[in-house]
């Protein structure tokens, strides 16, 4: 056996053991490091040509890996912008340069100056726009992904397009022989509806039921905002309703009007019914006065509503998730991001609860994967082999003095 080869060994194991030091006090370090994945130091032979006369003795070589696609510990948090993954894929993020990274750190907040959603690590949050439609992402890239920007959720107001209107008429009202519009400007019943032009001006609606023959009720709508108009200048021609013998609505259940300065309205009126009892109507519409933003939530599907100060949701964005064939060979970045390679395979971009894909938890981080007990063993066995491999270079090095002694 060549003393050559065991001062190699010696060295060769010294260095291993190294590396899985190394692994080793990364992953300790990072045991409380959202979304980190633990590294591992795996070793193979490296076996040298010998004769039988002689033994070549080989080497050690080692190489780090990462249990990506081992999932951490979810915990919650008292932030809304906290995300978990739960299952398959990983978040989308790009660094300041705009280059996208893949990560399952969570921790995003807003960034002041920005509006975007950053983690922790200073990257951004990647999702689709919804302010013209449903997005429809490609399946291998991350193009058309824009940041997921809060601050871009500004004030806005909503034109009021539907609405309804329902509930008991008293079967018992008088006749009124001459609906409005008269001069006297005679009705049974009034209700007023609360509707928003389009850039958020409050349109009142008032509805006027005239109850005009035994099984038949007149309905006139007047703009509010205008008292003079009743009862001279309806909306929209009056509507009949007419009712079976047993209080159910028979006649048109719609009426159609358009909101100054607004959008088309439809008034639905299908819940009216005639029976022996009080007046007695509920009644709705969509749109809203101007208001800002106060926040934003988070579907488990991605979606991101933005959250209004009168209530409102409004869906604003979509994170996406993305994946790859081999979680696992991914290659790590400095801030717990990764990218793409040869032997990870490319990305798959898809949406969460669907196709494979995990979902996402508001108000929820995932931890790392790192066992500390785990590591501390580990630590232990390498720095034993590392003391042991320390012994085979020492003697490997004395038996090379005393040749060394022999020749002179």
């Amino acid at each position: 056996m060549s003393l050559y080869g065991v001062l190699r060994s010696g060295v060769s194991g010294m260095n291993a053991q190294s590396n899985k030091l190394g692994t080793v006090a990364e992953n300790i370090q990072n045991a409380n490091t959202t979304g980190y994945k633990r590294a591992s130091t795996e070793f193979s032979s490296l076996i040298l040509p010998s004769s039988k006369g002689a033994y070549n003795s080989g080497a050690v070589t080692s190489t780090v890996r990462y249990a990506i696609d081992d999932p951490g510990a979810i915990s919650y948090t008292t932030s809304g912008s906290d995300l978990a993954i739960s299952g398959n894929g990983f978040f989308v993020v790009t660094d300041p340069k705009g280059s996208p990274y893949l990560t399952r750190a969570g921790n995003f907040v807003v960034d002041g100056p920005s509006g975007n959603l950053v983690n922790a690590a200073g990257f951004t949050l990647m999702g689709y726009s919804l302010a013209n439609g449903a997005a429809t992402p490609s399946l291998n890239s991350t193009a058309g992904m824009v940041p997921v920007n809060i601050a871009s959720m500004s004030m806005q107001a909503t034109g009021s397009t539907t609405g309804k209107f329902s509930g008991n008429l008293p079967y018992g009202d008088a006749i009124i022989a001459t609906p409005p519009p008269d001069p006297a400007g005679t009705f049974s019943k009034k209700s007023s509806l609360q509707t928003y032009d389009n850039v958020g001006n409050p349109v009142k609606l008032d509805i006027y039921m005239t109850k005009t023959g035994p099984n038949t009720w007149e309905v006139a709508v007047y703009n509010g905002n205008i008292p003079g108009d009743f009862p001279a200048t309806p909306m929209v021609p009056p509507q009949a309703l007419t009712f079976d013998g047993k209080g159910q609505l028979t006649g048109p259940s719609t009426l159609g009007l358009n909101i100054p300065n607004g959008s088309a309205f439809t008034l639905d009126m299908a819940g009216m019914t005639q029976l022996a009892g009080e007046y007695n109507v509920i009644g709705s519409a969509n749109g809203n006065a101007p208001t800002a933003v106060k926040g934003a939530e988070f579907g488990t599907d991605g979606t991101v509503f933005a959250v209004y100060e009168d209530g409102t949701r409004v869906a604003a964005f979509k994170v996406p998730l993305a994946t790859v064939a081999s979680p696992d060979n991914l290659t790590p970045k400095a801030g717990n991001v990764y990218e793409a390679s040869i032997t990870s395979g490319t990305y798959q971009i898809g949406f969460a609860e669907s196709a494979g894909f995990g979902t996402i938890t508001s108000g929820a981080l995932e931890g790392s994967n790192v066992d500390i007990g785990t590591e501390l063993t580990n630590m232990i066995e390498a720095q034993t082999s590392y003391t042991a491999n320390s012994k085979v270079f020492q003697t490997g090095s004395e038996l090379l003095d005393v040749l060394m002694s022999l020749k002179r």
